[in-house]
C-alpha cells in the first residue's frame, strides 16, 4: 500500500490557493532531495554511478538545480532540454543526449556541450559524419525486439516501439565507429515505463550486462558505461507498492558481480535516467471545483484541464484525488472529475468515489510531479498553470508563472489582435 498524503496541512494549502490562485502545480523540495539520496545510497556500490534526470519529466530549471545539487546529471532529448541543462550548469558527460528522428541542430548543440551522444539508429552514424562530426565517446540505444517481453502503452512493446537498434545493428554500429576512430563506447536501453516489478527491472540489467560481454568477446570493445534507462514506476494507485530502491540496487549488484566481473568488465559505470520516480510522487495539481452538473452522471468541473495534466486523458491513467479538508470524510458520492476542454476525454477521474464536493472546494490531484506540466498543450486556447515550489524551510516560491493570453498570441503577427 502507498499512503496518499498531502505535504501541507489543509489550512496551509487553502492559504496558498488564496494567495496564488488556482490551478497550480506544487512540488515538494525536501521529498525530492530525500528520494534522490535514497537512490544514490542504493547504488553506492556501483563504480561511477550516474543518475541522468529525464528533463522531459519536469523541465523546470529550479528543479534541475535541486537535482544537480544532489549529484544528478541530465537526460536530454531536445534542444530546449539541452539549453535548460546548460543554464543550470550541467554540461559535458553529465548530459546524456538520447533522442530519435533527431535534427542536426540538436546534435550540434549536444556536441558543443560535450554531451554523451546516444544514437537511436545506425543511419545516424553517417548523419553525424556528413553534417557534424563523430565524437570520441558514443553510445547506442538497444531495442531487443522479440528477445524480450514487456513494454506497455506508454513506451510501446519492443518490436513495435520506434526506439533503438537491433542487436545486429548495434554490433555493426560499434564496429563501424571503432574503425572510424571512436575510442570510447557505452550502451543504453529503455524498454519499460512506470514499471513496479523489481524482477523485470533487474532482468533489464541482466540483459544489458550480457550484451556488454558479447560486445567484448566479439569486437574486443569494453564499454565504459551501461545505461539501464528509466522506467522505474511509482504507485499511482493507493493499493500499489513503490519499488524498493535498495532491493533494486542489490539485484543489479548481484547481476554485475555474476556477469560483468567474471568477464573482466570490473569498472563499468552504471547509469540510469529516471524522471517519473525522481519527482512524480512529489508533485500535486491543486484545483478548485467551479461547477457541478447532474445529468446521466454527476460531474465536478475544475478550473484545470488536460492542459495541466494530460495523462488520464491520454493513457486512462489513474491519479489519486484528495478533497482538501475532507480527507477523513466518507467517499460516498460517485463523480466524473472534468476539465473544460471540448474533448470528452478531458477527465481526471471517471466514476470515482469521493466525499461530497461543494463548489469552491479544493481538489488535489496527486503524483503530478512528472509528465504533468511538461505534457501540457494549448488546445482550445487553454493556458497552462503556474508552478510553485515548497522549499525545505516551508516557504513557497513561484518557479513558473501561469501563461497569459499575451503568451498565447505572441507568435501571431496580426494587427487587430490585442496582446
Amino acid at each position: 500500500m502507498s499512503i496518499k498524503t498531502l505535504p501541507l496541512s489543509s489550512e496551509r494549502i487553502k492559504q496558498i490557493a488564496l494567495e496564488y490562485g488556482t490551478p497550480f502545480h506544487l512540488y515538494d523540495e525536501a521529498a525530492i532531495r530525500k528520494n534522490a539520496r535514497q537512490l544514490f545510497a542504493a547504488f553506492s556500490w556501483a563504480p561511477k554511478f550516474r543518475e541522468y534526470f529525464a528533463v522531459k519529466a519536469l523541465p523546470n530549471p529550479y528543479i534541475l538545480e535541486i537535482l544537480k545539487e544532489e549529484g544528478c546529471g541530465a537526460d536530454c532529448s531536445s534542444m530546449a532540454e539541452l539549453y535548460l541543462s546548460e543554464a543550470v550548469g550541467i554540461q559535458g558527460e553529465n548530459i546524456c543526449f538520447t533522442s530519435n528522428d533527431t535534427p542536426i541542430a540538436e546534435y550540434r548543440k549536444a556536441l558543443e556541450l560535450g554531451a554523451i551522444i546516444n544514437l537511436d539508429d545506425i543511419s545516424h552514424i553517417d548523419y553525424l559524419l556528413d553534417n557534424a562530426r563523430l565524437p570520441e565517446l558514443i553510445s547506442f540505444r538497444y531495442n531487443p525486439g522479440p528477445l524480450r517481453n514487456g513494454g506497455n502503452e506508454i513506451i510501446g512493446y519492443p518490436e513495435q516501439a520506434k526506439y533503438g537498434l537491433t542487436q545486429e545493428q548495434l554490433l555493426e554500429g560499434i564496429a563501424r565507429c571503432k574503425s572510424l576512430g571512436t575510442k570510447r563506447f557505452g550502451i543504453h536501453t529503455m524498454i519499460v515505463s512506470n514499471e513496479l516489478n523489481c524482477d523485470y527491472l533487474a532482468e533489464t540489467a541482466q540483459m544489458m550486462f550480457n550484451l556488454a560481454v558479447k560486445i567484448k568477446n566479439q569486437l574486443g570493445v569494453s564499454v565504459e558505461f551501461i545505461n539501464l534507462g528509466g522506467g522505474i514506476g511509482i504507485p499511482y494507485r493507493p493499493e500499489q507498492e513503490a519499488v524498493d530502491l535498495q532491493v533494486f540496487g542489490n539485484r543489479v549488484k548481484e547481476a554485475y558481480e555474476s556477469i560483468l566481473i567474471p568477464a573482466g568488465l570490473t569498472e563499468v559505470a552504471i547509469c540510469i535516467e529516471s524522471g517519473r520516480m525522481m519527482t512524480g510522487p512529489y508533485g500535486y495539481l491543486v484545483s478548485t471545483a467551479i461547477h457541478y452538473k447532474d445529468t446521466y452522471k454527476n460531474y465536478i468541473g475544475l478550473d484545470s484541464c488536460m492542459a495541466d495534466l494530460m495523462r488520464p486523458a491520454l493513457y486512462g491513467a489513474y491519479h489519486h484525488i484528495t478533497v482538501v479538508g475532507k480527507e477523513n470524510a466518507p467517499c460516498d458520492t460517485m463523480y466524473d472529475v472534468t476539465g473544460s476542454l471540448c474533448e470528452n476525454n478531458d477527465k481526471f477521474a471517471i466514476d470515482r468515489m469521493l466525499p461530497h464536493i461543494d463548489m469552491g472546494d479544493l481538489l488535489v490531484i496527486h503524483d503530478s510531479g512528472a509528465h504533468g506540466y511538461s505534457m501540457g498543450f494549448n488546445y482550445n486556447g487553454k493556458l497552462r498553470s503556474k508552478e510553485l515550489l515548497l522549499r525545505e524551510d516551508g516557504s513557497i516560491k513561484q518557479i513558473r508563472r501561469a501563461e497569459t493570453l499575451a503568451d498565447y498570441f505572441a507568435t501571431l503577427d496580426y494587427p487587430h489582435l490585442a496582446k
